[in-house]
């Protein structure tokens, strides 16, 4: 069985920081483990790096040094935790590591690096360049059966190789988010010293770690589990069924008590103002909350609306979904739509960018949650537009 050559590993090592000096730290940072048969080099969640023996024997530096910075870049970026956050299941872990993939080596921008076997770039997935993964993930095409493994490190999803909690030298996380700001820190000190080029995607993503801004996704999200927490609470007793103690009063009718389950409708914004961004939006946020909210989804209901009503659909996957339109805008239309549904929808989360006329109340037995895609201060085509103060509004970064 051939050992690990760690003084090639190491002069891989010196030759990515050549040509990366801002991920210096984190590439000196990974334990490295062999793996006989592995067949190539993966990474996981603890920032352990995986490695066969014979691949390195048979790898130039070259290649060595631009897969670790490869891999340097699934584990500053936190593509593990990104996933996790997603809830994504084992079948959807693979798509996402292509997206993340993409994500990456759309910003390898040096000469120099030679990632061995097929590269995925965002064109490879029919996306286009200077996104992020979560986008890639939802517009891409993901027929590419042959894609290497990246370990957990870039999809959370754990691997029969990989060594577990801090056996074997993997870092803690306190030391993973360290080593993240400090990127970061060295990413934004490269780019303004002028000292070499420095893709986008790695100021973009040093920059949001160090200035943080709040996840409208997360907002949305949260604001979408209250609402279905405040209707779950709203308990009440029924005489639909008997209760469970009828026995003990054999003479008298008992109610039972009763929880509502929450039914969730959806009202798309699919008039002219709305672009091809925004609509695309729409579907990725479709698809988090078919995800995310805990709801089954038999229980979700997409309605699209212009002027009018066009369609009016239970979903169980986003690929459903229709958007048809392409007129004015009223809201007050979709809205009333919704309230003749039966079930009656007890959550109502509306995705638009806001140029409508809005109905002067709010409707009855329903929270309303507003994703407003635009400008936070309201102005859209040149007019300001209020949103409705009965409703809860999270502002969404159609861009981001």
């Amino acid at each position: 069985m051939a050992e690990v050559d760690h003084a090639k590993l190491a002069s891989a090592r010196l030759w990515a920081v050549a040509r990366h000096p801002y991920l210096s730290s984190a590439l000196f940072a990974s334990t490295v483990v062999g793996v006989p048969g592995l067949g190539g080099a993966t990474v996981d969640q603890a920032w352990r790096l995986y490695v066969d023996p014979d691949v390195v024997e048979r790898w130039s530096v070259a290649e060595l040094g631009s897969l670790m910075v490869h891999h340097t870049g699934h584990l500053v970026r936190d593509h593990a935790g990104r996933a996790a956050h997603l809830g994504l299941s084992p079948a959807e872990a693979g798509d996402w590591a292509m997206a993340a993939d993409a994500e990456i080596n759309d910003d390898l921008a040096h000469p120099d690096l030679r990632l061995p076997g097929d590269v995925i770039l965002p064109q490879s997935l029919g996306c286009e360049p200077g996104r992020l993964a979560e986008e890639y993930l939802h517009r891409g095409d993901f027929e590419m059966p042959d894609h290497p493994d990246c370990g957990s490190g870039a999809d959370a999803q754990p691997r029969a190789w990989e060594l577990v909690g801090d056996a074997g030298g993997g870092v803690p996380v306190g030391e993973r988010e360290l080593l993240q700001a400090q990127t970061a820190s060295r990413v934004v000190d490269y780019a303004r010293a002028g000292r070499g080029r420095v893709a986008t995607g790695w100021r973009r993503w040093a920059e949001e770690l160090l200035e943080p801004k709040i996840d409208w996704r997360r907002v949305l999200a949260a604001e979408v589990r209250k609402g279905i927490t405040t209707v779950a609470g709203r308990s009440d007793y029924s005489y639909r069924r008997p209760s469970r103690r009828a026995g003990v009063s054999p003479n008298v009718v008992l109610p039972a008590l009763e929880r509502p389950v929450p039914e969730i409708a959806v009202l798309c914004d699919t008039s002219g103002s709305m672009g091809a961004g925004e609509l695309a939006s729409v579907l990725a946020e479709v698809e988090g909350l078919l995800r995310g909210v805990g709801v089954g989804r038999s229980r979700l209901r997409v309605v699209a609306v212009d002027a009018a009503v066009h369609t009016n659909r239970a979903v169980t996957n986003v690929s459903q979904v229709e958007l048809v339109g392409g007129g004015g805008t009223d809201m007050g239309a979709g809205i009333e739509a919704v309230a003749r549904l039966r079930p009656r929808p007890s959550v109502l989360v509306i995705l638009t960018d806001g140029m409508t006329p809005w109905p002067a109340e709010a409707p009855k037995a329903m929270v309303v949650v507003v994703g407003l895609i635009g400008a936070e201060d309201g102005s859209r085509g040149g007019q300001v537009w209020a949103a409705p103060a009965w409703a809860r509004v999270v502002h969404v970064d159609a861009a981001a």
